[in-house]
């Protein structure tokens, strides 16, 4: 009997079993240990701290956090910072969460505009062409800050090839603006749209820049969005 194969195996199987995640004792455990799977997803969303905020769902989470893993072990992005907007909520609802994954913790959830011909109230198409005034969906790495016509501002650059790529191009650019607040909705019935960029309140713009600057993940999600078009960034 071949005892050096039967050690080996069982080596590998009693390692295999010590890797398997058990309930989580902190939240910085959560961060180191944590899969790209459903399940950790859920993990990770079970245990986030939701600072009063309301909680993004589950389902645009999970696809983030994936995507924010995947940038993260690559090196595309630095910071242990996750920006998720969902644009299948309505604009006149805050959807858009600055999630600190190091802490676990929700630091920001507010209002945030999309292009005026990607919808009204809801954002329904989405473009990566220059003059299109429509949002582009799915993953950006956050880049330099800057002073321009909206006051500071902040470059994004789009990661995924003829999804959001002519960012850069584009001018699509965090910012704050006048009528992404709760006195436009109530005087219009809806949140103001922007010329695709994702534009946030004045009063928390500067702050949501500064903490999301400089190589964060910043993920907008829709439901008709292509994932596999993520897929070749890891390619």
């Amino acid at each position: 009997m071949n005892y050096k194969f039967l050690f080996l195996f069982a080596f590998v199987l009693l390692t295999s079993f010590s890797n398997i995640s058990t309930p989580y004792k902190s939240k910085d455990l959560a961060l180191t240990t944590a899969t790209k799977s459903v399940s950790s997803a859920a993990a990770i969303y079970d245990m986030l701290n939701a600072n009063s905020f309301t909680m993004p769902n589950l389902e645009s989470f999970s696809e983030a956090l994936e995507g924010f893993y995947a940038l993260k072990n690559k090196g595309i992005i630095q910071k242990d910072i996750l920006t998720l907007i969902d644009f299948s909520k309505s604009a006149n609802t805050k959807r858009l969460w600055v999630i600190d994954l190091k802490t676990n913790t929700i630091l920001f959830n507010t209002l945030v505009a999309h292009g005026r011909n990607t919808g009204e109230e809801y954002a329904q198409t989405f473009s990566n062409a220059a003059e299109s005034f429509k949002s582009s969906l799915g993953f950006y790495a956050t880049g330099e800050v800057y002073n321009g016509k909206h006051g500071l501002s902040l470059k994004l650059d789009g990661l995924e090839k003829g999804i959001n790529d002519n960012a850069r191009e584009r001018a699509v650019v965090v910012h704050g603006a006048d009528y992404v607040s709760e006195s436009f909705i109530k005087g219009n019935k809806r949140l103001g749209r922007s010329q695709g960029c994702p534009a946030i309140p004045v009063e928390l713009n500067e702050k949501i820049i500064n903490v999301i600057k400089d190589k964060s993940c910043l993920f907008i999600f829709h439901p008709s969005r292509n994932i596999n078009s993520f897929q070749k960034i890891l390619s």
